[in-house]
């Protein structure tokens, strides 16, 4: 029982932060060392998030239907290639190759090294400050419609970053998008279309760790976790693209820069272990 309320907890963890760009990764290693948990694992982590990406696939459903029709019609039908809708597909595809194959490279370095608080502590930190300086430096004048291969590779390359825990997946594609000049809003879009994919992926790559690997619980916490983050994430998701759409990034900056900072302080006084 205690540790389904614990899945719970951090499941509505998991939905409050995933779309933010703030690093879910992060805020589920740093708070269940709080709390005196210990670490979740990187399979935790991973197969609860397939619950986000699942709010994803529902909220974005026609968008994602529209895409991938439309690239399927095109290996067929030479009228499609030039269409946005087809070339989004490979965008997508080409976009997410960077993170499936440093993830298969890294999978040691990720459920390890990568996990450690302080550098958790100081990822936070260093891309907040590259979020804000993108953010605010950016041109926000190109549509999605203007998305092009190399860009969306470059965004491709920025998400691969958030292997690390506390970069963010989304912060980091968004600081790319920010870079390149896309509008708020179309950087967003983007990038939870191309998170679905590396997700998804990682999550089935490590369901065979749920039972005795890299998690701390089990099938049943694990599913009750992306239960919860399933429906907290699908709220979320509404609620930031609303935001986007007239308001900047700082807040997340702000946040990120000062809980990375207090996770820095803590494990110099000792209070957390990394």
């Amino acid at each position: 029982m205690l540790d389904l309320l614990k899945a719970v907890v951090l499941g509505t963890l998991q939905g409050l932060t995933e779309f933010l760009p703030i690093s879910s990764s992060a805020h589920l290693r740093i708070f269940p060392e709080l709390f005196g948990w210990g670490d979740p694992g990187a399979a935790f982590t991973a197969v609860v998030q397939i619950g986000t990406e699942l709010a994803v696939l529902i909220y974005f459903r026609e968008d994602i239907w529209r895409i991938g029709s439309t690239w399927v019609r095109s290996l067929f039908q030479a009228e499609y290639r030039g269409h946005l809708d087809a070339r989004m597909g490979w965008f997508i595809i080409v976009g997410s190759l960077p993170i499936v194959v440093l993830g298969i490279l890294l999978k040691d370095l990720i459920e390890q090294d990568f996990r450690s608080l302080w550098i958790v502590g100081t990822t936070l930190i260093v891309f907040g400050v590259v979020l804000g300086l993108a953010d605010r430096f950016g041109r926000n004048d190109r549509p999605i419609k203007k998305l092009t291969l190399r860009d969306a590779v470059l965004m491709g390359m920025a998400q691969a970053m958030a292997l690390v825990p506390g970069v963010s997946r989304s912060g980091a594609t968004l600081s790319m998008g920010r870079i390149l000049g896309y509008e708020r809003a179309a950087a967003t879009r983007f990038a939870f279309l191309l998170a679905i994919p590396a997700v998804v992926g990682a999550g089935v790559f490590q369901l065979s760790e749920i039972p005795d690997g890299d998690n701390a619980y089990g099938w049943g916490p694990t599913i009750v976790g992306t239960v919860v983050s399933f429906v907290v994430g699908y709220a979320v998701i509404a609620w930031l693209l609303r935001w986007v759409t007239t308001r900047t990034y700082t807040p997340f900056v702000v946040y990120r820069v000062a809980l990375g900072g207090a996770v820095l302080v803590l494990l110099s006084t000792g209070v957390l272990a990394a």
